[in-house]
């Protein structure tokens, strides 16, 4: 793995305090729920944001486009679940990382606790619980 100072991994301007103009990375293996919170991105102003459908290509996905904030599904196919992806996405490039799951029971909560989260949503969820956990976070991040 290849490390960064915190001047390379926080190259990315930083947003304004609405949500307009920032963008973000879905991470989320089931297509349809990711084409709905990214409906609900686009409503936000957030029209660059793009989805992954593993650990590994958010991974990429950041390594390359350096998204603002990350919104990660915990429970994804592939080698990395969303609580790895998200430790090795904040330690490497410095960048947020909000959970979405549909898993809250105590031991999942638990383990993302230990992690960089800026917030946790349990779906279902509205589309002000989202904007609002956003907000909270680029706050906690950026500002």
């Amino acid at each position: 793995m290849e490390q960064y100072s915190a001047e390379e991994r926080r190259d990315v301007p930083a947003p304004g305090l609405g949500t307009s103009g920032v963008q973000i990375l879905v991470v989320e293996d089931e297509a349809i729920i990711a084409l709905d919170i990214l409906g609900m991105l686009k409503k936000m102003g957030c029209v660059d944001s793009e989805v992954a459908f593993s650990g590994e290509e958010s991974v990429q996905k950041v390594a390359a486009h350096r998204p603002h904030l990350v919104l990660m599904d915990i429970r994804l196919k592939g080698t990395l679940d969303g609580i790895q992806a998200a430790k090795q996405i904040f330690y490497e490039y410095d960048v947020p990382v909000i959970y979405i799951t549909a898993f809250g029971d105590d031991a999942t909560i638990k383990r993302a606790n230990g992690t960089a989260r800026y917030g946790y949503i349990t779906k279902p969820f509205e589309e002000y619980e989202l904007q609002s956990t956003i907000k909270d976070a680029l706050l906690k991040a950026y500002f």
